[in-house]
């Protein structure tokens, strides 16, 4: 998969600034989480920036989200195992999570839904801590898509949640510049 491929097939499928900075956001995540985990950091960002594409093409059918996306990431040049992992973050399709990489993107989508938010939200610090994302993650309302138990499955892949909430936030303050407000 090319990025810059990628980028024009998000920026022809997806206007919401929101649900694009969620996808960058995820991208940063997955690749951080990459490298920790000594995986491929191409793949793991790549599966992040793509998941959520056909978010805008699939909205009055939500339970088609994820199916379309597998699609397109497929057209785009995705393995198999990319293409599973969009499918499976979507808990509505019943698609059990095997890999690391479907269970990585699954808690950091999740995540990135919540620091996305409090990084671009009007009034809100830019200087987060772990501790601030874990009580916005306890509140409910507090980001759309965050979930604290999604975001605990990372335990699945070796992290404990404050180490994994601290990644994820380190990533997602090291692209900030690049959110649109």
């Amino acid at each position: 998969m090319d990025r810059e491929e990628v980028l024009s097939s998000i920026q022809a499928n997806v206007q919401d600034k929101n649900a694009v900075n969620h996808m960058l956001a995820t991208e940063a995540i997955m690749r951080a989480l990459a490298k920790r985990l000594g995986q491929d950091e191409n793949e793991w960002g790549l599966t992040g920036l793509v998941h959520d594409i056909d978010v805008e093409l699939v909205k009055d059918d939500p339970n088609s989200h994820s199916k379309l996306a597998a699609d397109i990431a497929r057209e785009l040049g995705a393995s198999e195992n990319m293409a599973h992992a969009i499918l499976c973050h979507n808990q509505a399709h019943g698609i059990p999570r095997e890999t690391k990489l479907d269970k990585a993107l699954f808690c950091a989508e999740s995540l990135s839904a919540i620091v996305t938010a409090a990084l671009v939200h009007p009034g809100r610090p830019k200087a987060l801590t772990t501790e601030a994302v874990k009580k916005l993650l306890h509140r409910k309302g507090s980001g759309a898509g965050a979930n604290l138990e999604q975001v605990a499955q990372c335990r699945e892949i070796g992290l404990e949640l404050d180490e994994f909430i601290s990644l994820g936030l380190e990533a997602i303050k090291g692209i900030a510049s690049n959110l649109r407000v």
